[in-house]
């Protein structure tokens, strides 16, 4: 019997990334409705600033570890081409930045370490984000073209070139779902980073923070 939808569910919510995609729906949620609510009805803007920032403490939680992914990638699977291997060291070591100081940014802020860390730590982690961003960006545009290239090639009247287009199609849905993502999620650091009036609009990071989250729901829900 194939999994319905309820075992799909399940099976997505035990995947860390998954917990983390529908805490992340959570944080932007509630950024977005204490942004239109914050003027008429303070006190429902109240309660979903506290859900905003308690579900972001609660995704660092579950990172925990997770700077251990890049260098495992980096370890076994660095890249077939000299160009891929020196995109790929530097995503995943931008990656690795950005989740190992983001441990000390939750410690600083839940009170463990001194609360004036938070700041310097938010800064280093983002700019490791986004230096990963960019290169897994140029990554992903990469391997587009290269698909687009191979489905011209195609003999598209055989059974077998078919299958092969279909499976080309497949990996740029992925590939443009995990750039639109990365760039949803370069905004949102770029807000730490350099701080401006349209980078940390709540609208913008709301929007941000659910295009990336939805993309991830999309990329990790079981087939």
């Amino acid at each position: 019997m194939s999994n319905d939808t309820v075992d799909k569910l399940v099976i997505f919510l035990a995947k860390r990334d998954g917990i983390d995609k529908l805490v992340k729906t959570f944080q932007y949620v509630s950024k977005l409705a204490h942004w239109h609510a914050e003027s008429a009805h303070p006190d429902l803007a109240k309660r979903a600033k506290n859900w905003e920032v308690a579900s972001g403490l609660s995704r660092k939680a579950f990172r925990t570890g997770r700077f251990l992914t890049g260098f495992n990638a980096l370890r076994r699977s660095p890249g077939a081409t000299p160009l891929f291997r020196t995109l790929s060291i530097f995503a995943n070591a931008g990656e690795m930045v950005y989740f190992f100081f983001d441990h000390f940014l939750w410690v600083s802020r839940i009170g463990v370490l001194d609360a004036n860390l938070a700041r310097r730590m938010s800064f280093i982690s983002a700019f490791g984000e986004s230096v990963g961003y960019v290169f897994f960006i140029i990554m992903d545009y990469i391997m587009i073209k290269k698909g687009l290239e191979q489905q011209r090639r195609l003999d598209k009247t055989t059974a077998e070139g078919k299958k092969e287009m279909q499976k080309i199609r497949g990996d740029r849905i992925m590939r443009l779902m995990a750039v639109s993502a990365n760039v949803a999620d370069l905004i949102i650091a770029l807000a730490d980073i350099e701080p401006n009036p349209f980078c940390n609009h709540a609208v913008t990071l709301g929007i941000s923070g659910l295009v990336s989250a939805w993309a991830g729901w999309y990329r990790n829900w079981p087939s």
